[in-house]
């Protein structure tokens, strides 16, 4: 496989660069080091990428990079680029949601399309595109709503690989990930920030009353999902990709104190415009498919995430 990861330096492009590595492939990756979060924290994500002989780093936009030669060679691309956040995707911050997660993908898609080598284009999307009017467990089929103007950049962008793959035959799958977690999270996530402060003993910040539910998903689980979905996705298809551990966030702050050792210091604050108030994902498809089986349960994942912590801090 000669790979290309757009937002290779992130919490799941970088996993997923060392995994293909560790599996022989090719990796081309891009990230421009948007300041969503300090650009240290994704240049330690890329160490181990870093010095491998079969790794090549370019810093710069989608839509500024030179996608004609970086894509000549390539036989799969993953797209994982996007400014992420759910809470400051409102107001005039939107306008970088449109430029990084839509035209950002339809730039790459343009160049993809003119790219015979090219076996399948991995698009990462998100279960933010769901909304809260959904029956459980969610289905690839139900009719989406977003919440939040994240949610709907990421839904554009899943509309615009629907289009070039039935109007230009561009061979994309689509993955809506369910609450990633695990080492690398990003520094604005739920669970970093809950562990950090624990292991710290700081007061951590409790949006809503603890009875919200998600569907978490282990970085390493998603990143199999999204490697069998470079060689095994159906094109034009959607998966849902979650680990099957739909929990509320009041149980999972339980299991954060079994986990560290101490008992978290809640402090509560009223719920935030744009989240979710549940998430569960139907995986039959990807089941099916892609033969995927999430393999890590919560409490192993949060313990791994904590070890990793620990670590950096």
């Amino acid at each position: 496989m000669n790979a290309f990861i757009t937002g290779v330096a992130g919490f799941i492009g970088s996993t997923l660069a060392d995994q293909l590595l560790a599996q022989g492939a090719d990796v081309v990756g891009l990230d421009c080091f948007t300041d969503y979060y300090p650009r240290a924290v994704k240049e330690r994500n890329l160490a181990g990428a870093r010095g491998a002989a079969r790794f090549r780093f370019v810093e710069a936009r989608i839509q500024d990079a030179d996608l004609t030669a970086l894509l000549a060679d390539r036989t799969h691309v993953f797209h994982l680029a996007a400014q992420a956040g759910v809470r400051k995707s409102w107001g005039r911050d939107f306008a970088i949601y449109t430029v990084n997660n839509i035209e950002a993908t339809q730039v790459l898609l343009e160049a993809v399309r003119g790219v015979p080598s090219i076996e399948r284009l991995v698009y990462a999307s998100s279960s933010s595109v769901y909304g809260d009017d959904v029956p459980m467990p969610m289905r690839e089929d139900a009719r989406v709503q977003p919440v939040s103007p994240y949610g709907v950049s990421k839904l554009a962008a899943e509309h615009l690989c629907n289009l070039y793959h039935a109007n230009y035959g561009v061979p994309a799958v689509s993955l809506r990930y369910f609450t990633v977690y695990g080492p690398r999270q990003r520094p604005d996530m739920g669970f970093h920030k809950f562990l950090r402060a624990t292991i710290l003993g700081e007061p951590l910040t409790l949006f809503g009353d603890g009875g919200q539910t998600r569907d978490f998903t282990f970085v390493a689980d998603a990143v199999a999902a999204t490697m069998a979905a470079a060689t095994r996705g159906v094109q034009g298809r959607v998966y849902n990709i979650g680990g099957g551990s739909r929990v509320s966030i009041a149980d999972v702050l339980e299991m954060i104190g079994r986990v560290a050792g101490r008992p978290p210091l809640i402090q509560g604050d009223s719920a935030q415009k744009g989240d979710m108030r549940h998430t569960y994902a139907d995986t039959g498809l990807a089941r099916k498919d892609l033969g995927f089986a999430p393999a890590v349960g919560l409490e192993a994942g949060l313990a791994a995430e904590h070890q990793w912590l620990v670590g950096i801090l």
